[in-house]
């Protein structure tokens, strides 16, 4: 967000603008990110809430997590996958999300318990304040990680020097449409994994179209002639494919209402999504919007194949929605780019240049983060029994060689929950007396009793639930050489 400090202050909002760009520096700005989590329908989950199919306004934060977290700072891009980015872009989905029509598909008390403190005016208010903190915090790594532009000033020669850099993308992801589909097929349990990678799909697919629609809205067809059309159109595919979506989903038992596996999206799922909608709101940054727009149909394209493969092999249905997919080529590219960035480049030049590279650059250093992401999480979930054996090995190696780490406890009730997260370093879980389950899917629920333990590499989402009247449990924190021995 940026304010025209030589403008004297004409309204309101413009004293509003000044306000929250203070409040991004320091702690104010957290403050105000505390204040929006302190919403109702972001409280911590509770034991029945794993997934809510009937609810979309249910939206678990750990806003308790906060009281020591810190948004005031951005990120860097090493630290991306830490707790704070989780939760942040749990917030800010929140926030965009608040301003679009989502229903339940019947009437149920849950929802309508929950529909008014996510639609309401105070939740509004907090969401404006707490929205350029968050977004700070959350994405100011990009243009700090992002590779320069390529050719020169603009002109013919940085078009087609742009042109070459996206057709150089697309030939380099050809063959290689991700890492996290290589694990995929070589998991045991491919069902599991399939419907967990579904359930990261349905945390950014939607959101992107979404988004997509939005920066379609308004008047601007003098400036931007096509533009208005071709991102219409693309929303008007993903609108008619709502069955095909819907069939997909129901192959691996789940449901198209949105925010219904709210806890088991992960971090940079939940980026993918944010990074169009963040882009799709800000008129200024319209050539960073048509740069990740284009990723994103290169991105779709690219993939169809590998997901339609890997749902046929798991579900044993080749799903409809991934064939429809409108392909992409050298030749279709050079054209998209042709049409939505020429009459940019007319009117704003290397500007317009220089914002469709960013937007397009951050949405694949994105995407690539994800596939990462995505790929560790299913590979680990995939191993839990290995997990287990090395987590009594790391234990017994801590008790005979007289280690001492810091370590974490925990005494629980029946029926406490442990909002979904991930851990900023490793650890183990020990059980030390009681009974939990432990997720990270919702496929199954993993048992834990007296004497259990687990690894819990950092950055991995799982979540818990104590099934005894207590349960006492301890948390070392396994220092990253020590990790790697094992």
């Amino acid at each position: 967000m940026t304010v025209d400090q030589t403008a004297p202050a004409r309204s309101a909002a413009s004293d509003l603008a000044s306000v929250v760009e203070v409040a991004q520096l320091g702690v104010d700005g957290h403050a105000l990110v505390r204040s929006f989590a302190a919403n109702p329908a972001f409280r911590a989950a509770e034991w029945e809430e794993l997934t809510t199919e009937n609810n979309p306004y249910r939206r678990p934060v750990r806003p308790d997590d906060l009281r020591w977290l810190n948004y005031g700072a951005p990120l860097r891009g090493e630290q991306a996958l830490k707790l704070s980015g989780l939760l942040g872009h749990r917030m800010l989905r929140n926030i965009y999300d608040a301003d679009l029509l989502y229903l339940p598909a019947e009437r149920n008390d849950a929802a309508e318990h929950d529909i008014d403190d996510f639609y309401g005016p105070a939740n509004r208010l907090r969401a404006a304040l707490a929205q350029p903190v968050l977004e700070r915090h959350l994405f100011s790594h990009l243009a700090e990680d992002r590779p320069a532009p390529p050719g020169g000033r603009a002109g013919e020669g940085a078009f087609r020097a742009l042109v070459g850099e996206v057709v150089g993308y697309w030939e380099a992801r050809r063959d290689h449409p991700g890492d996290a589909f290589a694990v995929l097929r070589g998991t045991r349990d491919r069902r599991e994994a399939t419907t967990f990678a579904l359930l990261q799909l349905s945390a950014y697919l939607p959101a992107a179209r979404t988004a997509t629609a939005r920066a379609a809205l308004g008047e601007f067809d003098r400036a931007h002639p096509g533009a208005r059309t071709l991102l219409l159109d693309d929303y008007r595919r993903w609108a008619s494919a709502s069955d095909d979506w819907a069939a997909l989903l129901a192959a691996a038992g789940l449901t198209t209402t949105v925010g219904a596996y709210w806890q088991l999206y992960l971090n940079t799922a939940l980026a993918r999504g944010n990074h169009l909608h963040q882009l799709s709101r800000a008129p200024r940054r319209r050539g960073e919007l048509l740069g990740a727009y284009v990723h994103q149909r290169l991105d779709d394209a690219l993939t169809a194949g590998a997901w339609a493969d890997a749902v046929e092999n798991a579900l044993g249905e080749r799903p409809a929605l991934f064939a429809a997919v409108p392909p992409v080529t050298p030749a279709v590219l050079t054209g998209l780019v042709g049409a939505l960035l020429r009459p940019l480049v007319a009117a704003w030049g290397e500007r317009a240049l220089a914002g469709f590279h960013a937007g397009f650059a951050d949405a694949a250093a994105l995407a690539a983060r994800h596939d990462r992401d995505l790929a560790a999480q299913l590979a680990w979930a995939d191993a839990i029994e290995e997990h287990k054996a090395k987590a009594e090995a790391i234990s017994a190696y801590l008790t005979n060689e007289r280690i001492e780490v810091d370590l974490d406890t925990f005494v629980e009730s029946c029926d406490e929950t442990s909002t979904t997260h991930v851990h900023d370093e490793h650890r183990l879980v020990m059980i030390e007396t009681g009974d939990m389950h432990f997720w990270n899917n919702i496929t199954h629920k993993i048992s834990l009793t007296d004497g259990d333990k687990i690894l819990i590499p950092k950055s991995r989402l799982h979540g818990s639930t104590v099934l005894s009247g207590s349960c006492t449990y301890h948390q070392p924190i396994i220092p990253d050489e020590m990790y790697a021995k094992f």
